[in-house]
């Protein structure tokens, strides 16, 4: 029914390598991702030969160094490839930035030995990467999670349960937050835990609501043994890591959602502007037309925000307050700009016949993922006002 096709998104772009790195990802989602989106999210079909394929073209890797096959982009570039990728497939988009969080720690707190050893599979090697740090008793107080790493000799042996990871079950690595020491954030300590590692299992993967195809499942692991050349950071550094990481996580989850309520737009003026009601296209009444109006620019000023955070954190400057802000600002628009999107397509939005009901289901969970919005304003207003009274 659409009569007007959606125009790629007009970006300020840093350099031309950059450029061509933007046109290559809209090849790959127009013609590998896209159109099977529909389809394989509703089979809740996950699509590993679209990460094997980015993961080819250097896509797994790109804001990390080159000298362990990262892509050597700055944070600018590395998100609007997210934005272009989320726009074609929140599970494709999604699943970069969660590899993209997993990988952060080794990247960023491992030694030169753990990173010339590990990072050049993780970035370029086709290896799937999860982020474990919830449990199903802590998902916002993340301090208080009890998975525990007993040391034994050179090694150190986990057992607990991790709960919301991403890709459960299916990743190559997981990098693992557990208790080594007092109570509180201070005992925590990070680990890269192999996939197929003995005693490491997921149950079942979630029913949710929206992003069938992405898996999301607890991940169990009974007395899993990794040597001490798998601890990342110090001991008792985990959480700090794992807030760190977050950090740029959350520009990542802002990003996705910035390009899921841009292909949400797309789709209600192509509907808009072919739907004919009264002898005249329904982009004709000012009702309608003042709706996209507000979706389009509230969806700019979305990626304008996260850009901001990334420009600062590309500088080496303090970004935390701008990630918080960008990801509260981006996930809370497309979860409107998805909802006025089945609006306007009337009784045919709430049909799987068109993708703005997937759309509006896709964007509830970017409100809730990487913390949240509410403990975004938390962490805004400690920026603000500082921390709260005890």
């Amino acid at each position: 029914m659409p009569d007007r096709a959606p125009q790629p998104v007009d970006r300020q772009l840093p350099t031309d390598e950059a450029r061509d790195l933007i046109s290559l990802v809209r090849d790959i989602a127009q013609r590998e991702i896209a159109p099977k989106a529909a389809e394989e999210e509703d089979a809740g079909r996950f699509p590993r030969e679209v990460f094997t394929l980015l993961s080819e073209s250097g896509l797994l890797g790109l804001p990390y160094d080159s000298e362990y096959g990262g892509g050597d982009q700055p944070y600018e570039v590395y998100l609007q490839v997210l934005e272009e990728l989320a726009a074609a497939r929140l599970t494709v988009g999604l699943g970069v930035s969660v590899h993209t969080l997993a990988s952060y720690a080794l990247a960023t707190y491992g030694t030169k030995e753990q990173q010339l050893e590990h990072l050049p599979a993780m970035l370029g090697g086709g290896l799937l990467g999860a982020y474990c740090l919830s449990e199903p008793s802590s998902g916002s107080d993340a301090a208080s999670l009890r998975t525990k790493a007993v040391r034994e000799g050179d090694d150190w042996v986990i057992t607990g349960t991790k709960a919301w990871i991403t890709h459960g079950g299916i990743a190559d690595f997981y990098t693992v937050m557990a208790r080594t020491g007092e109570e509180g954030p201070r005992g925590i300590t990070a680990f890269l835990v192999p996939g197929d590692a003995e005693g490491l299992s997921a149950a079942a993967p979630e029913k949710k609501m929206g992003m069938k195809g992405s898996p999301t499942a607890q991940v169990h692991l009974d007395g899993v043994r990794v040597p001490d050349d798998r601890r990342i950071g110090d001991e008792g550094q985990g959480f700090a890591i794992a807030l760190s990481a977050l950090d740029s996580g959350r520009l990542g989850i802002a990003a996705c959602a910035v390009g899921l309520a841009q292909a949400a737009l797309d789709e209600a003026v192509g509907y808009a502007t072919g739907r004919q009601q009264f002898g005249r296209p329904i982009a004709d009444f000012q009702g309608l037309r003042f709706m996209l109006a507000d979706m389009a620019t509230q969806i700019e000023a979305g990626r304008a925000l996260y850009l901001a955070a990334a420009r600062l954190r590309d500088a080496g400057r303090p970004f935390a307050k701008q990630a918080a802000m960008a990801k509260l600002h981006c996930t809370d628009t497309a979860m409107k700009v998805t909802t006025d999107a089945v609006q306007i397509l009337g009784g045919y939005g709430y049909t799987a016949d068109f993708p703005a009901e997937r759309y509006m289901r896709e964007a509830k969970v970017l409100q809730i993922v990487e913390g949240t919005n509410q403990i975004q304003r938390m962490v805004i207003a400690r920026h603000l006002a500082g921390p709260e009274s005890r």
